[in-house]
């Protein structure tokens, strides 16, 4: 395992990974609270394949749910990658690839299985799907999931698997829903909480752009060019995120979509291209964007404002990664400006004003702010953390 990580360049373990992976071998519950981009998939996905090495089966032992197809994808990817030939490959459960595949790499003895919860419903009510050895599960991204409404699906899921077996949970935050869930599913787990690992001079720079919404399209071109490498532009809208990559291709620009309209083969093409380098700019719905995990991000542009304040966290999160550099923008038009201000106040920012007449300069000195642990947390009165019955506490800043 060890000469495998090194040979993909793991060999310092990131926060998470330190503090999750040791109790996780011991075989206790775990439930972690850490950022996008933080390695949590090597968090449990070693611990996974340890366990695996332990026994000679050809039955499905570990299980792995996740909001996204791409995310879905690339979870199963790393552990292809680290199994060696001992192990068969895992089986990914997911909407808009072929399910005969899927089934069979059930059947051929996939230890592993990687999955959506809708999805995986789905082939459990047309195919039979044995968990009796199951002894491992996994949920990742579980707020994400429990956004996305899958909280049915998951309580039915669990429902069915067996009693005795290792639970480990990593969210970005630990809102209610999420809370009520580990209640029920976990026992005393050992709880890792990631706070800020970012030096100051790595932190991402934030910008804001105040612009008339029939300005955007050609702010966009100034700040792209602006900021050569690698871009992730977010759209509220697939509608939008589709006439953005169009205007931008018009443009001169190396650029693609992801979002829910378009099919798998299309999304796994321009995630890839956007991970070789052959797409420079890639335009993204929140939804979409779950699964992309690819390193070197200089620039995250925030064409549309999110939804909600704690998506932004997640889609700034992209840049910046393993200590490097990154910048983020967020255009705002004049009927975005009380959901901006809320955002700043939720989130206790103050981003650096920038002009946009003529060249691009800054209205406004700010230092670079790290955004990687500003997720909003319930806390106890008189306490830094969020306690839970009978939960062990390790805290690691």
């Amino acid at each position: 395992m060890q000469e495998r990580l090194a040979k993909l360049e793991f060999t310092t373990p990131t926060p998470v990974q330190a503090a999750a992976i040791p109790p996780a071998l011991e075989g206790k519950d775990v439930l972690a609270t850490a950022q996008t981009g933080t390695g949590k998939t090597l968090a449990f996905i070693v611990p996974i394949i340890e366990k695996l090495l332990t026994t000679r089966s050809r039955e499905l032992e570990a299980l792995v749910l996740v909001p996204t197809r791409e995310l879905a994808i690339q979870v199963a990817e790393v552990y292809n990658e680290l199994r060696g030939n001992k192990l068969p490959p895992a089986a990914v459960i997911v909407g808009g690839m072929s399910e005969n595949t899927q089934i069979k790499a059930v059947e051929n003895g996939a230890r592993l299985m990687v999955a959506t919860p809708g999805r995986l419903e789905d082939l459990e009510d047309r195919e039979h799907l044995s968990y009796d050895a199951l002894k491992i599960v996994v949920l990742d991204e579980a707020d994400r999931m429990l956004d996305m409404g899958f909280i049915p699906a998951i309580r039915r899921i669990m429902g069915r698997l067996p009693k005795q077996r290792q639970t480990m949970c990593f969210s970005a935050t630990l809102e209610p829903s999420v809370v009520h869930l580990i209640d029920d599913y976990m026992k005393k787990p050992v709880r890792v909480e990631i706070g800020s690992t970012l030096k100051p001079v790595d932190a991402i720079k934030l910008q804001m752009y105040e612009v008339g919404s029939d300005k955007k399209y050609s702010l966009l071109e100034k700040v792209l060019e602006a900021h050569p490498g690698r871009s992730l532009v977010f759209t509220r809208t697939k509608r939008g995120a589709e006439r953005v990559a169009q205007k931008l291709v018009k443009a001169g620009f190396s650029a693609s979509a992801i979002h829910g309209d378009r099919s798998q083969s299309q999304r796994n093409a321009a995630l890839r291209g956007f991970q070789d380098g052959k797409v420079e700019v890639l335009v993204a719905t929140d939804l979409a964007s779950r699964g992309i995990h690819v390193d070197d991000i200089a620039h995250v542009i925030n064409f549309d404002l999110p939804e909600i304040p704690e998506d932004f966290v997640h889609r700034v999160g992209r840049t910046a990664r393993a200590g490097a550099s990154g910048v983020a923008s967020v255009f705002v038009t004049g009927a975005d400006v009380p959901d901006f201000k809320i955002l700043e106040r939720k989130l206790n920012l103050k981003m650096e004003r920038m002009s946009v007449d003529g060249e691009l300069q800054s209205e406004q000195k700010m230092q670079a702010v790290d955004v990687s642990g500003l997720l909003p947390m319930r806390k106890v009165a008189k306490s830094k953390m969020v306690l839970l019955p009978g939960e062990s506490l390790r805290r690691y800043n």
